[in-house]
């Protein structure tokens, strides 16, 4: 199968934080939709070998996400909702990483989110008496690694070819080729033009999936 391409940014620069939007409570149909995907995640996704990534493409695009060519996502990794997961060619989601994505989040071809990491697209408006959820999508551009235990919050880009710590906490889109570390996440060096996101098994020229 062949993906469409995502929308994510080429950034080299700094881009702004998308900013939050609030959100009505989810729909019945969003309910039993997240309820079937959990029986569906319990007995046909988690319990699978790692090595079996085809199979684990294949669910996911059943429930609507856009998953490219070669892409590795690890069992255990929590997903909250495939339809709004758009994932490139090459690129992986490793062990224990949670995708919190109730609005989207898109992932750049060869782009690496680490085990344990985490994207969350959502929180809560604190300043308001009602509590509402809000939301904005989150974009890891082609490239960049979102080393493990990171926490990537919403309306954040992650650049091209940019590095996130271990453990780090992004608040602010981080430019293409920056590396970040930190609580808040402050930039602390450049990776080198060379640098390169190639895990063994993935290539440079993705071929047509199994």
């Amino acid at each position: 199968m062949t993906t469409r391409a995502t929308a994510t940014p080429e950034i080299e620069g700094i881009v702004p934080k998308a900013s939050l939007r609030r959100r009505p409570p989810p729909s019945i149909t969003n309910k039993i939709a997240r309820a079937i995907w959990g029986v569906v995640r319990i007995l046909l996704f988690r319990p699978t070998p790692a090595p079996l990534h085809a199979w684990r493409r294949m669910i996911l695009r059943g429930f609507g996400a856009h998953v490219g060519e070669r892409v590795a996502v690890y069992p255990s990794a929590r997903i909250w909702a495939p339809w709004n997961l758009a994932i490139d060619a090459g690129a992986t989601i490793g062990g224990d990483a949670i995708i919190y994505n109730v609005d989207r989040v898109e992932i750049g071809k060869f782009a690496v989110v680490s085990q344990g990491a985490h994207l969350c697209t959502a929180s809560h408006a604190h300043d308001s008496a009602a509590f509402e959820l809000v939301s904005a999508p989150i974009w890891i551009a082609e490239e960049a690694w979102v080393a493990a235990e990171a926490f990537v919050g919403p309306g954040v880009t992650v650049g091209k070819a940019a590095v996130v710590g271990a453990r780090a906490v992004v608040v602010k889109s981080v430019e293409g080729r920056a590396i970040v570390a930190g609580n808040p996440a402050m930039v602390v060096g450049r990776r080198a033009a060379e640098g390169r996101n190639r895990l063994s098994g993935r290539g440079s020229t993705p071929r047509s999936d199994v």
